[in-house]
Parts: C-alpha cells; structure tokens; sequence
C-alpha cells in the first residue's frame, strides 16, 4: 500500500508542477500578486509531494521490500543499513527521483528565499522552473517509475552493483545531484531575465548566491566520486577522463565561468549577454550528463542504465529545454545593455580571458567525449578519446589560466596598472620560480614539465597570499593598522582566497603525484615480494574472510623502508554472492601526505603453488588531489556566508523605502 501511496504522491507532484508552471505563468501576464503566490505554493506543494515519493522508496528499501521492482533489482536483504539506503539512488529510477527530488527542492527555495526579486521576474523565474519540474517528472512517472510493482515478488533481490557500495559513493550522488541541479535555479533567472529583457547588477547579485552554492556542492561531488574511483575501482589513480567524469567536470567548468562573469555583471554592468549564456549553457550541460550517463550511448561503471528508448526521451528533453532556451536567447540578447567600456589591461580584461580559457576547456572536454560517439554513430567504428588527447589540449589551457589567475585580482576596475601588479607580484614569481626549480634539480628523476606543473601550484598559492597581503597593506603599514584591515576584511575576499589557494594544492598534489608516481606489479607465493619506489612489500599470507554479503580473501602484506617496518597492508578481493561479482578492495598505506597503494589480485597457480597478482603504487602528495578541491568549496560556502552576497542590494533598498 506504501508504494502505492508514493507513486501517487509522484503524480501528485507532477500535477503541482504544473499548476505552478501554469499559475505563475498568469501571474505574470496579468501581473497579479495573488496567481503568483499560488504559484509559489504549488512549488512548495510540488517539492513536499515528491518528498514523500522519495520518503517512500527509501522504506522500502531499508525493509527490503523486494515487491517493488527497484528494490528487488539493486537490493538484497544482506546488504548494510547504509547501502540499502544508497540503493535508493544507485539505479537509473531512484536517481531520477533523486533528480526530482533536487529540483522541485531548489523551485521550492526560490519560492521562499527570492522575496527580494521583482515581481515579473520572480514570477517568470518560478514558472521556468515548474516547467523544468513538469518535462521531468513526466518522465519520471511514465517513463522511469521508482515505485512500480511486481505481480510476483522474487523472495531475494539482486543486490546493489558491489562497486557501489562504498561510503564514498553513498554520499556522492547527493552531493552531485544538488550541484547538477542547482544550475536550473540560474537557468530559470536566466530565462527570466531574458523574458524581462533586463540584465543588471542587481540581477548578477541575485544569481551569484545560487550559481555559488550549487559550485560548492558539485565541486565536493566530483572530488567524493574521484576518491572512491581512486580506492575502490584499484587502478591506481584518482582522474581517468571516463566520459562521465566529463560528464560532471563540464558544467562545473561552466560553472566557474559564470561566477567570474557575473562579477563583471555585478561590478560594471559588462557582459550580461555572456553572463546569462553562461547561466543557460550551465544547467544545459547538467540535463547533456543526465542523458549521457542514462542513457546507455556510454558504457561506464557508473553508467545508471542501457536503455536506448528512456535515452531518446532524455534527448528529446534536452534538445526541447536547451533549445527553447538558446532561441529566446538569440531573440532577446541583443536588445541586453552592454555596460561599460574598459581598457585591455583592466581587472574586466583578466576576468574575459579567465572566461576564454575556460570556455576552451570546456569545448576541449565536450570534444573528446562526444567525437567517439558521433563517429561511432556516423561510421560504426568504434574509438575512444583518452588522456594523450586531453593532457595535449586541456592542460595548457589550465595552465595559462593559473598564470593569469593571481593577476587579476590585483588589477583595478576599467583601467590597471600593469607594472604596479607586477611590483606587488614579485615575490609571489620568486617563490614559483625557485619551488620548480628546486623541484626539477631535488626530486628524483628529473622531470621539466612536472617541475613546472609545481611552479604554477606555487605561484597560485602564492599569488593569493600576496593579494591578501595588498589587501591588508601589510609590511607598509603599522602592524596594529593592517591586523585591523585583516580583521575587517568581508568573507567574500577571504572566500576567493581560499578558493585560490585550494585550486594551487590541488595542483600541487596532481602534478607530484602524476609525474613522480612510481609502480610495480608481479605474482607472488607466499613469502615472495616486490619493490616498488624505495619500498619493499613481502607477501605473509593469505586467508579467507567472510563480510556481510560476500567472501573473500585477505592478504597480509609487510611494507618496509630500509629494513623498517612501515606499515602492514591487508587488501582484499571479494566476491558477491548475490551476482557473482567480484571487486578490489585497496590497502592504502598513509605515509604523510603520500600513498603507498596496494592491490591484491586474482589467485593463479603457478609450478603446482598457488600464486596472486600483486599490484603496488607510490603516490606521492595524493593527499593534497582531494584536500585541494575540499578547501576550494569551503572558500565558496564562506562566500557564501557573506551578508553582502546572501542579501544583496534588493533588500538594501528595501530597508531604504
């Protein structure tokens, strides 16, 4: 009856979307504040019917009710509480709900958070995203339902896919999701915007909350679902350039795009064309990763299904939204104000070349990961795009955009003094200049471009300290006087700096550990060993072991470094009962901010003895890969945090009247 209960409050969430799209759309026509007030509560109507729907799958799948499709599909009565309640999203259906679920959210926060918004845009704004509620959860319900019944229940389910369950994993999806879906909140400003035929400063305020929020939490997705390829999947590293992976990284690049546009918005009422493109392509990127990874023209291990019939639907979602979209944008955008007029070395220039190089880049991704798909589609041969082709494009890319960076922020509005941010930069090109080559001439084997790599970390760090050091006048001023200008400073400067300073670590920690990683492999018996960088790894033992829902067998592996005993390894390979998979499970040995990485493989036979792969990784500075992107958006939920950028100017003005 439960279920039953929740797919109706699904369709009941459907139904309020689209009164909300219907009532807001009056709302504006006939400029009434009573039809948009109706709209507003059908989005809170919408998102705490689909709440419910979600409440419910969750139930069923934590009792382990095996009559509803879903749950019999990707759960089994074996499995941890945690990962019977990740099973709630680990399937195409439960991570459409997921989906729903986010945006009927974020329509819901608009609702009650944008009272400072005008009226018709508002308005606009929420009948935008009750549309995007109603094509989504249409297809939720007739295409996709979570909920649906077997007329014969099986007495065990299948289980969830074993590579996804991980602690990681179980979080990451959530996090993702409400990064993903964020967007739409700045797609539906956009399209408002666009609809009202103006785009101003007060505007980019308004959307640089949302656009900022949503970044932060993509940004902690994408590192939580690379860390949990990086321990889980056993290949050793951390960044694959997996289509899906592109698939999140692209509208984060977009992302960030958008919220150093919308400061020039903000600032100087230049590019708002730029600024609400970027705010359309954002979520249109997020809506081409839901069709990529649900659609099954990608075959990856975090794929959520292979079902061309759902894919071409997901298509025609996309191709409706976005086009819609970009058609109301080539109507309306040249009608947008320009703004100001401002000099080629000017704060405004450093920002449209931060937005070039990052437009390129996303192009560079798009590129590579749709070129295999249109050519298989065109020819039937089938080629894949991998890291040569993005180290070749994307990375220097990246690293013009760290050199140009630091620079910016020291610039002033309209017209700069190059040579002035030169002076104040100076230290900051030393300190990069003698970390890459005190890297290139210590570090063992030598390697130029990972010395560079390390320079550029250095210099962006550094550059974000010597803004803050500008800021405060320190060394130029009595102490008591730039402790004051330090204590005073808005969380907004303090949240850019971190954002900066997060962005060098993990540059930092991706070029050490790219360029100097080191690796072995060998079958070993029991008492073999291997080397691997400066370490030694002596295989002890093996035994069986059995979990909650599988068995498998345990290794124990001494690590030592100069006859010294570094720490004692046990990696495991397990197999899953209830399909009959069998996965990896890596030992990691902390040695500071470094990996010593440890995979066992399968067990062979070799003269007549039983004999297992052992794989081995020294990864050194791994840390600093994920610790890099966790300060990156603790910088962007510290802005966030500002009283300026949360309240903005509408609610100054209403203050005033």
């Amino acid at each position: 009856m439960m279920a039953e209960f929740g797919a109706f409050a699904l369709m009941l969430g459907l139904a309020f979307a689209i009164a909300q799209l219907g009532l807001s759309v009056a709302a504006r026509l006939r400029r009434s504040t009573v039809l948009a007030a109706a709209g507003e509560g059908a989005a809170l109507a919408s998102f705490a019917s689909v709440a419910i729907s979600f409440a419910i799958l969750m139930h069923a799948f934590v009792v382990s009710d095996f009559s509803v499709a879903n749950v019999a599909a990707n759960s089994h009565t074996e499995k941890p509480l945690l990962y019977r309640v990740a099973g709630t999203w680990g399937s195409h259906e439960g991570s459409m709900l997921l989906w729903d679920l986010a945006l009927t959210g974020y329509g819901a926060a608009m609702a009650i958070f944008g009272r400072g918004l005008p009226k018709g845009l508002k308005a606009v704004a929420v009948a935008t995203q009750g549309a995007l509620g109603t094509v989504f959860l249409a297809y939720t319900v007739f295409a996709s339902n979570p909920l649906a019944r077997l007329l014969q229940p099986p007495v065990e389910g299948r289980s969830l896919n074993p590579l996804l369950q991980d602690p990681a994993l179980a979080v990451h999806p959530p996090f993702l999701y409400s990064g993903y879906v964020g967007m739409s909140v700045v797609f539906s400003l956009s399209v408002a915007a666009l609809v009202e035929g103006k785009v101003d400063a007060a505007w980019a305020r308004w959307v640089r909350p949302w656009a900022l929020f949503a970044w932060s939490l993509l940004t902690v997705g994408i590192m939580l679902g690379s860390f949990w390829a990086y321990y889980e999947l056993g290949w050793g590293g951390w960044w694959f350039w997996d289509p899906v992976e592109n698939a999140s990284f692209m509208p984060w690049l977009v992302a960030t795009a958008l919220l150093h546009s919308a400061i020039v918005t903000e600032k100087r009422g230049a590019l708002s064309g730029w600024t609400v493109f970027l705010g359309l392509a954002a979520f249109s990127f997020s809506m081409l990763g839901a069709f990529l990874v649900r659609s099954g023209v990608l075959t990856s291990v975090h794929a959520f299904a292979v079902d061309p019939t759902r894919g071409v639907l997901l298509l025609f979602i996309l191709g409706a939204t976005t086009g819609a979209a970009f058609v109301l944008f080539a109507w309306r955008a040249p009608k947008l104000s320009q703004g100001g007029v401002f000099a080629p070395v000017s704060r405004e220039s450093a920002l449209v070349l931060n937005n070039i190089l990052l437009a390129a880049a996303t192009a560079t991704v798009l590129l590579g990961t749709l070129f295999p798909l249109i050519r298989e589609a065109l020819t039937g041969e089938a080629i894949s795009v991998g890291p040569p082709y993005f180290n070749l494009t994307f990375t220097p890319l990246m690293a013009a955009l760290i050199l140009i960076l630091p620079i910016g922020p020291l610039l002033a509005w309209k017209r700069g003094d190059a040579l002035g941010v030169a002076q104040r930069l100076w230290a900051a090109a030393g300190l990069a200049i003698v970390a890459g080559l005190l890297a290139y001439a210590v570090v063992s084997p030598r390697k130029a471009l990972g010395a560079l790599g390390l320079a550029l970390g250095a210099w962006l760090i550094a550059g974000a300290l010597a803004e803050l050091v500008e800021r405060t006048r320190a060394f130029r001023v009595p102490a008591a006087e730039s402790w004051r200008r330090l204590t005073g400073l808005p969380r907004g400067a303090w949240g850019m700096t971190l954002a900066h300073i997060g962005l060098g670590v993990f540059v930092l920690g991706a070029c050490f550990e790219t360029g100097w990683r080191a690796e072995a492999a060998e079958t070993l018996p029991l008492g073999g060993s291997l080397n691997v960088g400066a370490y030694h790894l002596a295989l002890q033992g093996v035994r069986a072991v059995e979990g909650p829902n599988y068995d498998a067998e345990r290794a124990d592996i001494l690590a030592t470094r100069g006859g010294k005993l570094i720490c004692r390894a046990r990696p495991e390979r397990r197999l899953y009962l209830a399909n009959g998979q069998t996965t990896s499970e890596v030992a990691i040995c902390d040695q500071g901010p470094s990996h010593l990485y440890i995979v066992l493989g399968e067990r062979r036979t070799a003269a007549g003895q039983p004999v297992w792969l052992v794989r081995a990784y020294w990864n050194p500075w791994a840390v600093l890969i994920f610790l890099g992107p966790v300060t990156m958006a603790l910088g962007g939920l510290l802005s966030l945090s500002d009283r300026r950028l949360r309240i903005g100017v509408p609610r100054r003005r209403e203050a005033a009247a």
